[in-house]
């Protein structure tokens, strides 16, 4: 099968690392295991053919707490799209597939970095995600 769409750039479009104070971030090294990751992913038209897709990856403490920590990150990704491709259907696969699966190494290795650069060395990530399958359960 032959690609139908190209990435012509990708970039960081905002990043954010909010650790309000040393207790903050003695109670968040002892409790990132409960954070939990979150993506969002956004597209628009440009022009000819182009799209601007913008993943957001955040990686937040869920429960209710006081002393939590933010780190969230927009990378955005420029899209051209072969022009024989109309369908709706077949477009938000490119962007919430096929994209997503080119990008996740620079978008993974931007994560570690937000974490190890805040102060979270020992952060790994484990498991991959799965693009396909989320996009199966979202269109369900």
């Amino acid at each position: 099968m032959t690609k139908n769409y190209k990435i012509i750039a990708q970039f960081i479009k905002d990043m954010s690392s909010e650790t309000p104070d040393v207790e903050t971030y003695m109670h968040v090294k002892d409790n990132i295991s409960k954070y939990q990751l979150g993506i969002n992913i956004d597209s628009k038209a440009i022009k000819n053919q182009i799209i601007e897709v913008d993943t957001k990856i955040s990686f937040l403490d869920k429960e209710e707490n006081t002393k939590k920590s933010i780190f969230e990150f927009i990378y955005t990704s420029i899209v051209k799209v072969d022009e024989k491709i109309k369908e709706r259907n077949i477009l938000e696969k490119i962007v919430l597939v096929e994209v997503q699966n080119e990008i996740y190494p620079n978008i993974e290795k931007t994560l570690l970095n937000l974490l190890h650069n805040s102060g979270y060395p020992a952060i790994k990530i484990e498991k991959k995600i799965d693009f396909e399958t989320l996009y199966k359960q979202n269109s369900n």
